[in-house]
């Protein structure tokens, strides 16, 4: 197994989130729990998982462990680390992703026909950075004026992303292969009833919206600014298996006048009838999961439905969508909890029958809540110059925004103002359905 490859230095550190620990962890802290926590996520996989791209949006398991890497060792220890050197130049051109103004890239989606370097060498990689990185960390101490110190940051966020990742892709790895792996064993939970949908309603007016303050974000939460809302409702918990089963019943997926047009014209290319990973089975369905294929269980949060999906759901059900400066009003104050990664139980799960009776449920974890508001800039938003300001800013255009987090993204990584952002047919990652509607 691919574990025993885990450098005996960072095997046994557990991610923790500082605001649960007693004493918050240093930087130096992170940086070895956020990097044990990527390989502890590869445990599971056998070396023949790691090199697979199962699609173009899919990469390796090994490409996520070296690129993030690659991301230290370009951004961080090239600039502030002298004397530095890769084990290996080429490996710059391997493992750039998409930063133009950083070099010369390999073709994304030729990720999965290299298999040299090796799954081993891949590791010795990530120790070689490592080590460079603990002596860099030791110079910066834990001094935010070290000019390294905003781009560890960034760097610890930027592999949590890659956490999510990983576990989003290798699931479409094994669900292209005809044996249907089991990433992880996960007991059958009996069926019971879903938690009963409420509506809260929100007051209108001006409210801020966007990071401000202290703490980390990208640079797409922000500036703060101001919106204006009117008076809006959001539903108490996330849409279920079940109720997106009346609609695919009622012929939702037939039915054009509940589609937008590319959407309707997709459903029709690519044979939509169900969300992605459902299977007909008999008379029902079943839902691939890691840990294997499962029937559909009723009362659990619909996931992996594209934007079109989710929004021609709203339409049948006589709701919307909720824009992200609603989900982000309706949200402040509300404690960061939920189904992360952390859970291993890498699937969404039930509302409690009692939540959402005097506030809203499921806001974090479990599944990515698809929003109407298309991924622009804030009002006086700039990127930042250099490669570094490719990180989110040139993704501004033909993109949505989902908000909350999924079953898949560490907890820490979370946070109210947290703009995820997809095409609108994309499906591979745990995306869901929040209902809105005007109070």
């Amino acid at each position: 197994m691919a574990s025993s490859l885990l450098t005996s230095d960072t095997a046994a550190i557990r991610p923790r989130d500082a605001r649960h620990a007693s004493t918050p962890l240093t930087l130096a802290q992170r940086f070895e729990a956020v990097r044990a926590q990527t390989e502890r996520l590869c445990a599971p996989l056998d070396i023949e998982d790691y090199v697979v791209s199962s699609m173009a949006d899919v990469s390796p398991t090994k490409w996520h462990l070296a690129h993030t890497s690659w991301f230290f060792e370009t951004f961080i220890l090239g600039p502030h680390a002298p004397g530095y050197a890769s084990p290996n130049p080429r490996y710059a051109y391997l493992f750039n992703s998409y930063y133009v103004q950083a070099g010369e890239r390999h073709c994304r989606a030729k990720r999965g026909l290299v298999t040299r370097p090796t799954v081993r060498e891949v590791f010795e990689y990530r120790a070689h950075v490592n080590e460079a990185m603990r002596d860099l960390l030791q110079r910066v101490g834990g001094d935010p004026q070290h000019p390294a110190h905003a781009l560890i940051e960034l760097g610890l966020h930027h592999e949590q992303q890659h956490q999510e990742l990983l576990v989003t892709d290798i699931k479409h790895v094994f669900w292209m292969n005809p044996l249907r792996p089991v990433y992880r064993e996960r007991p059958l939970e009996p069926a019971r009833e879903a938690a009963e949908l409420k509506w809260r309603t929100f007051a209108g007016g001006v409210h801020r919206i966007g990071h401000e303050g202290e703490g980390f974000a990208f640079d797409n939460e922000g500036p703060a600014h101001r919106e204006f809302l009117e008076d809006f409702a959001l539903a108490s918990r996330l849409v279920t298996n079940g109720e997106y089963l009346e609609f695919m019943r009622d012929g939702g997926y037939e039915r054009s006048e509940l589609w937008l047009s590319p959407g309707l014209a997709i459903v029709q290319d690519r044979g939509w009838e169900a969300p992605f990973y459902w299977e007909r089975h008999g008379n029902g369905w079943t839902e691939f999961t890691l840990a294997g294929t499962r029937p559909v269980a009723l009362d659990e949060p619909v996931c992996h439905v594209s934007y079109y999906e989710a929004d021609a759901f709203a339409r049948w059900a006589k709701r919307r969508l909720p824009t992200e400066a609603e989900w982000e009003v309706a949200a402040s104050g509300a404690p960061i909890r939920g189904t992360f990664v952390e859970s291993e139980r890498f699937h969404p799960a039930p509302a409690s029958p009692t939540s959402g009776e005097n506030a809203l449920s499921q806001l974090y974890g479990d599944v990515w809540q698809w929003t109407q508001s298309a991924y622009v800039g804030y009002p006086g938003f700039k990127a930042d110059t250099g490669a570094i300001g490719e990180y989110n800013g040139k993704w501004m255009a033909d993109q949505w925004v989902l908000r909350g987090a999924s079953c898949a993204t560490p907890e820490s990584h979370a946070r109210l103002t947290y703009r995820n952002f997809f095409p609108s047919d994309a499906r591979w990652q745990f995306m869901g359905i929040r209902l809105a509607d005007h109070a």
